[in-house]
């Protein structure tokens, strides 16, 4: 089923849930091919991103320990023998959710690395080794090889796999034009790269709208204006510039999304956007709300709810749009790899550090409280 294969060990370090704000690093199997159109990639770098706190802060439901992660770069070590558009050595990135590889009659819900039970035909990225199924549709190859790479270039094509991805599409689903002034509610890592995406695409102007000033600064280090929540009502803030409004508004937060006293108010934020936004604009949502009754944190947060008020009368009075979901990193990524591979997009701004996997517990808790931007876990080439 296999050619040209590396011999691979047995075991790797792996990051795995275990409860509740508590993640360990363990020896756990490296994957094996299953399926002819599977590869298996050596992970050189891994992401953490804002989802996985999702799971850590106990969104999820409760299930066994399993190795987390979506985000991550590398190179193939083993193809099967139905792969035939990458190959053992090929520097590749790996979307965060996966497509069937099959023709598609109808759209199917796409599937996500790191998942558990949720995602039972592929482990987490936050490990040295991953299984990739349906290879040929799943991997991104890069234009270079893994040794020509510098560090500032890793960083940004692992982006294009989720978080550059997704933060592009938020703009994009907001109807986007150039010359589009835009307000992004969020300043983690998503909500940064649509902001950037925003300032690529010829906004005019982009305000971002968080309460952590490390983050704002950031935002306002690459040309965007920062908003502080905390301090005053974002909409107040932004129409003493914008007297019309902005023409577009994203969501890039969620379900947990904040009040000025710092408390959850799921429909903040969408109440905000049609306030903020001028006549025939558009709203893009892409910020997590998927929420599931007798998880942990719906015990702990019985504000929390499946449901979220809406200003209907706003938004139709306004002639608003709005699309929101989940995004595919398939669909858009290829012209990301190539806005980075020109020169023109470096994404690795957002990085804040870059560990060894046996430091990510202390970096979970560190990015749970908001002390990081972006962090990365680095392997061993």
């Amino acid at each position: 089923m296999v050619s040209a294969n590396l011999t691979l060990p047995a075991t790797m370090r792996a990051l795995l849930l275990t409860g509740l704000y508590n993640v360990t690093v363990q020896n756990v199997s490296v994957p094996k091919l299953v399926s002819p159109t599977d590869a298996i990639v050596k992970l050189t770098t891994a992401g953490i991103c804002g989802s996985d706190l999702y799971a850590y802060r106990g969104f999820s439901p409760d299930q066994d320990p399993y190795v987390l992660g979506h985000e991550g770069i590398g190179y193939v070590v083993q193809t099967g023998s139905g792969v035939s558009t990458v190959s053992v050595g090929d520097y590749v990135v790996i979307p965060d959710n996966f497509h069937h590889g099959q023709l598609e009659m109808q759209p199917t819900f796409p599937v996500s690395y790191g998942g558990g039970v949720q995602s039972p035909d592929v482990s987490g990225l936050q490990a040295e080794y991953a299984i990739v199924k349906a290879a040929d549709t799943n991997l991104f190859r890069l234009p270079i090889h893994r040794n020509e790479t510098t560090e500032t270039l890793e960083q940004s094509y692992l982006m294009t796999g989720d978080i550059f991805s997704t933060g592009w599409t938020a703009i994009t689903w907001s109807g986007f034009e150039p010359g589009d002034s835009v307000a992004v509610f969020g300043a983690g890592p998503v909500g940064l790269m649509a902001t950037y995406s925003a300032l690529l695409r010829g906004t005019s102007r982009v305000y971002t709208i968080d309460h952590v000033q490390e983050r704002l600064d950031v935002a306002k280090s690459i040309g965007a204006i920062p908003i502080n929540f905390a301090e005053s009502d974002p909409v107040t803030q932004i129409q003493k510039l914008e007297p019309s409004g902005v023409k577009r508004a994203v969501d890039c937060v969620g379900l947990e999304a904040l009040n000025s006293s710092l408390a959850f108010e799921p429909s903040i934020i969408v109440r905000q956007m049609v306030n903020v936004t001028g006549f025939e604009g558009g709203l893009g949502q892409v910020g997590v709300h998927a929420y599931t009754p007798g998880t942990q944190a719906a015990l702990d947060h019985p504000q929390l709810s499946a449901e979220i008020t809406f200003p209907a009368t706003s938004f139709w009075t306004k002639s608003l749009r709005l699309q929101a979901g989940i995004v595919q990193p398939y669909r858009i990524a290829p012209q990301l790899i190539s806005l980075i591979s020109s020169g023109v997009a470096n994404t690795s701004f957002i990085t804040t550090a870059v560990i060894n996997i046996e430091d990510a517990p202390e970096y979970y808790e560190r990015f749970n409280r908001t002390e990081e931007v972006k962090v990365l876990i680095s392997f061993s080439r």
